[in-house]
């Protein structure tokens, strides 16, 4: 069982929309291409993390890269100033001196400032996150015990080259019959493994094994600590293959159509894989999206085309909304096949702007979930058997950078009969740099 994804993700809502202000959000743009991509990307540019103060004060989004997720709000410039100087300074205490000071260049002279304003001058390092879940499901009666321990690596090679990997070890912990205690089968999946070339600031050409980009919640929202709810849509497993994952090569890339919205766009193919814990169907498709970063909305839509079994196509949208004056992440997906269809829409709020008791209220965020899901024509082990409603109700809390505790209610109605979900999860999530920044 597949089980896991922190609120917003203003930074990257466009994916590879492209820069936002030209100029100003280049810089960034390049610093985090050199060191991110997928889900340690969402470390960086999330505002839990020293380099997401970073990235948050430039107000953009980073083009040619793979979609990514947004950050809360925007703050106001006056307070992204104070927390980017708190950024470094956290950095420094916690990970030790990030970029090497030049020994002619005294610290925070104007020269060490240019530099690093430079792109061309930062060296780009290794970066490892580790994130870990603890869930506890209680549905129908029974208890579940979900363990989950996923690491992430990143290796950069010179200015254009990129390698990234992702795996997962995780539990479906249960009690047997006659058997005191919890018992289950640790599984392991190597969910990607690919190499990244950015051939331009448009154009990035992966190949190896990629997410699979039809919607969005397999590639932004689906890591245990990025996600709103425990639980996975319905509709998930539609067009994403049985891993979730691909095989084969990938071009995308964005750009700024003009002053008003930006494109971003995937094109794809996956081969047929039988090897165990990486395999993966044979297929083609694309998804294209269009985002509009003054209101801050995402629109766009997915096509597949199976090239095995019933050579059936596979439809899909998205939508991705952030009002620009309330802390507010409101999500859509819709999804068609031969297998099933349905949709999910998801709104998240976080309680910053409630008058009293701030202190406690700004750590919290309310989540709720309606979704449907369809049978369709082609019955698969991948989906639901039969037709199935739920509404899920949730309450996050955030202790601290990376750390945050989760509880929902779920009910789902069924022909079999209708059933409650309780889930409570405690979730983390670390990234560390593996070696020393320079600055050239």
């Amino acid at each position: 069982m597949r089980t896991a994804q922190i609120p917003g993700y203003w930074f990257d809502q466009s994916g590879e929309a492209g820069n936002a202000k030209e100029g100003q959000s280049e810089t960034v743009g390049q610093f985090v291409r050199y060191l991110t991509r997928n889900s340690v990307a969402l470390a960086l540019a999330h505002q839990h993390g020293p380099f997401g103060y970073l990235c948050s004060k430039q107000e953009t989004t980073v083009s040619a890269l793979s979609d990514r997720r947004r950050q809360d709000p925007i703050l106001t410039r006056h307070r992204c100033s104070l927390l980017f100087a708190t950024a470094l300074l956290l950095q420094v205490l916690s990970t030790g001196q990030v970029f090497a000071q030049s020994a002619d260049s005294p610290p925070n002279s104007q020269s060490s400032y240019d530099q690093l304003q430079d792109p061309e001058a930062i060296k780009p390092i290794p970066v490892l996150q580790i994130s870990a879940a603890i869930q506890t499901v209680f549905d129908a009666g029974e208890t579940h015990i979900h363990p989950l321990l996923t690491p992430v690596l990143l290796v950069p090679f010179g200015e254009r080259w990129l390698f990234e990997a992702r795996g997962t070890f995780e539990s479906d912990l249960a009690q047997q019959p006659g058997v005191s205690g919890f018992h289950g089968v640790v599984q392991k999946e190597e969910e990607y493994a690919q190499l990244d070339f950015i051939a331009s600031p448009y154009i990035t050409v992966t190949v190896g094994r990629f997410l699979t980009p039809f919607g969005i919640f397999n590639e932004r929202l689906y890591p245990v600590w990025i996600r709103n709810l425990a639980s996975d849509p319905r509709i998930l497993p539609i067009g994403i293959g049985p891993s979730n994952a691909s095989t084969g090569a990938m071009i995308r890339g964005g750009f700024k159509a003009n002053e008003h919205f930006n494109v971003n766009y995937a094109l794809y193919y996956s081969t047929l894989s039988t090897v165990s814990a990486m395999d993966s169907s044979r297929f083609a498709g694309g998804r294209a999206g269009i985002f509009i970063p003054q209101a801050r909305l995402e629109i766009g839509g997915s096509y597949q085309h199976l090239l095995q079994d019933d050579h059936s196509n596979l439809f899909g949208f998205h939508m991705a909304w952030q009002p620009p004056k309330l802390p507010l992440d409101l999500r859509a997906e819709t999804a068609r096949s031969s297998v099933g269809s349905g949709y999910w829409v998801e709104s998240a709020y976080r309680l910053t702007q409630v008058p009293f008791a701030q202190n406690q209220f700004r750590h919290t965020q309310v989540v709720a979930r309606m979704q449907q899901f369809f049978t369709g024509p082609v019955p698969a082990n991948s989906v639901l058997p039969v037709n199935t409603n739920m509404f899920e109700f949730g309450v996050n809390y955030y202790f601290m950078d990376g750390l945050r505790a989760m509880s929902s209610y779920g009910r789902q109605f069924a022909p079999q009969g209708n059933g409650n979900v309780w889930t409570l999860a405690l979730t983390y999530r670390l990234v560390t740099p593996l070696g020393r920044g320079e600055v050239q």
